[in-house]
C-alpha cells in the first residue's frame, strides 16, 4: 500500500498530540496517510502498553488513517543506530511515502529528540539503493520521501510553516481523547504526570488557536523543516 504521508511518532499519542488536525484534513481531502509508533509507551506514568494499543487503535479509527503499526523499540531505551534505522526504512520502502511527519527536533521527553534523528536519517538512508532490506522475504526497494517534516511537541518551538486546521479541532480533540489512560481525568486515583493536567489537555485547543490566530483563521498546526520550504509563486502563501 502506497500512502500520500507517514506520521511517525517515538510513542502512541505523540502523533495525535503533534499533526492530527493535519492528518485529518488531509485524509478528508483524499489523502492516503498512515501512522507508525516507534513503542508501545511501556513506560508511560499511567496505563500499561496493552491498553496504549488500544487506544492508539480507537485513535485511528476516530481519525480514518489507512493503517497504523508499531516497532515495538524499547521505550527510553531504543537508539539511533543501524538496527533500528533498518528497521524504520523497511516501514518507509514497505509504505512509500511521499510527505514524512516526525518528532519534535527538540522537546522535553528525549525519546522525542531521539525519534526525531532517528526517523530524519533513516528518510535519507531509505533512498539508497545499496542498502538491501527485505519484508516477508522480498527485497525492498530504494525509496526516499519528498519531505520531511517535524511537528511540535511540549516546548513552544518557532515553527517555520503553520497548516490552517480550521474545522479539524475537534476531530483532533477527539483523538487526543481516545488515550483515556493518559491525559487529565478528575476522578482518576493514578499518579500525576506533566500531561494529567488539564492545563495541559487545554494547552491542545489554545496553542492552536494561537496559532490559528497569528495567521488570520480559527485554529493551526505548526511544523519545523529541514530545509526551505518552496513555492511555486507568491500566491501559494496565504
Amino acid at each position: 500500500m502506497k500512502l500520500d504521508i507517514l506520521a511517525i511518532g517515538a510513542h502512541p499519542d505523540d502523533v495525535e498530540l503533534g499533526c492530527s488536525a493535519t492528518l485529518a484534513k488531509e485524509i478528508y481531502s483524499g489523502k492516503k496517510v498512515g501512522i507508525l509508533d516507534l513503542t508501545r509507551g511501556e513506560l508511560g506514568t499511567r496505563g500499561s502498553a496493552e491498553i496504549r494499543d488500544q487506544e492508539a487503535a480507537a485513535a485511528a479509527k476516530i481519525l480514518g488513517v489507512a493503517v497504523r503499526e508499531n516497532l515495538a523499540f524499547a521505550d527510553g531505551f531504543f537508539v539511533n543506530d543501524k538496527e533500528h534505522q533498518l528497521e524504520v526504512i523497511k516501514m518507509i520502502r514497505k509504505y512509500q511515502p511521499e510527505i514524512v511527519l516526525c518528532n519534535a527536533i527538540d522537546d522535553r521527553h528525549i525519546d522525542h529528540v531521539k525519534g526525531s534523528d532517528l526517523v530524519s536519517d533513516a528518510c535519507f538512508l531509505s533512498g539508497l539503493r545499496k542498502i538491501e532490506t527485505r519484508v516477508g522475504g522480498k527485497p525492498q526497494k530504494a525509496w526516499r520521501p519528498k519531505h520531511v517534516y517535524h511537528y511540535i511537541q511540549w516546548k513552544n518551538i518557532e515553527p517555520d510553516f503553520v497548516v490552517d486546521v480550521t474545522g479539524y479541532l475537534d476531530k483532533k480533540l477527539e483523538a487526543v481523547k481516545a488515550y483515556g489512560s493518559q491525559f487529565f481525568d478528575a476522578k482518576s486515583k493514578e499518579p500525576i504526570s506533566p500531561i494529567t493536567s488539564k492545563n495541559f489537555l487545554d494547552s491542545i485547543s489554545y496553542r492552536a488557536q494561537d496559532l490559528g490566530r497569528l495567521i488570520g483563521v480559527d485554529a493551526a498546526e505548526g511544523f519545523t523543516v529541514e530545509r526551505y520550504v518552496a513555492v511555486d509563486s507568491l500566491d501559494d502563501l496565504m
